[in-house]
């Protein structure tokens, strides 16, 4: 599946920016506690909503790394799992949709098992010294359960615009 992406984080940085929907901007919420840096390009899928109730998470694997606020045009390879402190949180895996570079990686399994354990591995320890959070890494599955998760997260989103809370 090829979909949009709007990254947050550059490859290679330790700051975390979150976009603010509200205000439609880019805002730094932290630098990282540990001293580990982002291992590929990480944001969000537009039009999405994840079971976290932020739109789901995407990575994309680049040979430079953008900058905050670029969209990015993937193709899925796969999802990542962890449960944190707000529960099930999905993040899909994709490459650059139309750069001959990866024209080769179609699926998961096309990339390197290291590439795979190194954004395991900083997912598994990002939080470790920030107080109040936690991470607990589940790991990898295919293409087509990425696929799965981005349509139903797309769905929520749409559920969610059709019928907004009421004001408390």
């Amino acid at each position: 599946m090829e979909i949009e992406m709007v990254v947050e984080i550059p490859r290679g940085a330790r700051n975390k920016y979150e976009m603010d929907h509200g205000l439609g901007r880019i805002r730094l919420d932290r630098m990282l506690f540990t001293s580990t840096q982002y291992p590929c390009d990480y944001g969000f899928i537009p039009g999405t909503l994840a079971e976290d109730g932020e739109p789901l998470d995407a990575m994309a694997l680049l040979e430079e790394p953008t900058f905050p606020g670029c969209q990015v045009t993937i193709r899925t390879l796969g999802v990542f799992w962890m449960h944190d402190e707000r529960g099930a949180d999905a993040k899909v895996l994709g490459v650059p949709a139309r750069d001959p570079r990866y024209e080769a990686v179609r699926d998961l399994d096309d990339v390197p098992a290291y590439v795979r354990a190194e954004i395991g591995h900083f997912f598994d320890i990002y939080k470790s010294l920030e107080p109040g959070k936690s991470s607990d890494v589940r790991g990898w599955q295919d293409r087509t359960v990425a696929d799965q998760e981005i349509s139903q997260s797309a769905g929520r989103a749409r559920t969610a615009a059709s019928h907004p809370s009421e004001p408390t």
